[in-house]
C-alpha cells in the first residue's frame, strides 16, 4: 500500500528530529551503508552517538544476519559521519519506500554525498574472492522501486536522470586510493545486477547476468541509489566479491562461506573509504 506523499515527508521528519534530538544537534556531512558481513568499519569510527533502529520514529528493523540495526554517529576520517550499521532488502517483506527511508532521513540530516557497501556473487570471469568493485553502473532487476507511488517534490523531481548515478569524482578519488594504498589489483570496476533474493541465482540465471552486461549480482544497493540520485546526493558504491559465479567457479555457496569472504575484504574496504573521506 503506498503511503501519501504529505505523510511519508512527516514520517521522515519526526525520525530526523528524533536523531536531532537524542544526538544533541549532529550534523553528519557523509552517510555510510554497510552491508552484509560488512559492519566492522564502525570499529574505525569515532562514536559520538549509538542510536537502536528499534527507537527511531518510522524506522524498520534489519532481520537479516551480521545487519546490526543501528545508526552510528561520529568521526571518520576526518568527517563527521552516519553510519547506517546493517540496511533493508525488499526480500525481507518492506516496501521500497520503507527500504530507502533511512537515506532519506540522513538527506534530512543534511548529509552531502552517500557511500554504500555491499556482498556481491562475481561474475566477471577476471574478479576473485574478496576483491572490492567500483560500482560504475546498475542494472536494476527489482520489481519495483522507491520513485513509483506519489512524488516526493521537496526531496527530488519526478523525473531524476539517471545518466551517471555513481559520482566519476568519487570513483576516481577512490581508484586512486587503491593504488596509494597498495592494493590496486584487488580493485575493480564494474557493473552491478540487483536482483530481489532472498535465493541466490541459479546457473542460468548466472549466465543471463553475464550476457545482458552484469559484472557483479546482489539483492540491494540499487533502490538507495536511486533515492539518492533523486535528492541530488553523489553516491560511491562498492561491492564486495563473495562468491564466484563466474564459468569454472560456481560451486555451492551459503551465509557463512560470504561472511567469511566479507571479513577478508574488510580491511581493505574499511581503508579505502577512510582515504576516500580524506582525499588522501
Amino acid at each position: 500500500m503506498t503511503v501519501p506523499a504529505a505523510q511519508q515527508l512527516q514520517q521522515l521528519r519526526e525520525a530526523a528530529a528524533y536523531i536531532q534530538h537524542h544526538s544533541h544537534g549532529f550534523q553528519p556531512d557523509t552517510g555510510i551503508i554497510l552491508g552484509t558481513g560488512l559492519g566492522g568499519l564502525v570499529h574505525e569510527v569515532q562514536v559520538q552517538h549509538s542510536l537502536s533502529y528499534a527507537d527511531i520514529p518510522h524506522f524498520p528493523l534489519s532481520t537479516v544476519e551480521s545487519h546490526a540495526g543501528r545508526l552510528i554517529l561520529g568521526q571518520l576520517g576526518g568527517r563527521q559521519v552516519a553510519v547506517l550499521q546493517g540496511r533493508f532488502h525488499y526480500y525481507e517483506g518492506y516496501t521500497m519506500q520503507q527500504v530507502v527511508f533511512p537515506v532519506r532521513v540522513l538527506k534530512l540530516l543534511g548529509i552531502g554525498q552517500l557511500l554504500v557497501s555491499n556482498a556481491a556473487g562475481g561474475l566477471h570471469p577476471d574478479f576473485a574472492l574478496s576483491d572490492l568493485m567500483l560500482i560504475e553502473d546498475h542494472i536494476n532487476l527489482q520489481p519495483t522501486n522507491p520513485l513509483v507511488g506519489p512524488n516526493l517534490d521537496e526531496l527530488g523531481p519526478r523525473f531524476p536522470d539517471m545518466f551517471a548515478p555513481y559520482d566519476p569524482t568519487l570513483l576516481a578519488r577512490a581508484e586512486a586510493a587503491a593504488q596509494q594504498l597498495g592494493f590496486a589489483d584487488r580493485v575493480q570496476r564494474g557493473v552491478y545486477a540487483s536482483l530481489p533474493g532472498p535465493m541466490l541465482e541459479s546457473p542460468a540465471e548466472y549466465r543471463y547476468l553475464r550476457t545482458i552486461g552484469a559484472d557483479a549480482v546482489g539483492m540491494s544497493t540499487v533502490p538507495e541509489v536511486i533515492a539518492a540520485r533523486h535528492m541530488e546526493l553523489p553516491v560511491l558504491a562498492v561491492s564486495v566479491i563473495t562468491d564466484l559465479a563466474s564459468p569454472g567457479n560456481l560451486k555451492p555457496v551459503n551465509i557463512q562461506h560470504i561472511l567469511a569472504a566479507a571479513a577478508e575484504a574488510e580491511p581493505r574496504l574499511t581503508a579505502l573509504i577512510k582515504a576516500v573521506l580524506t582525499g588522501r
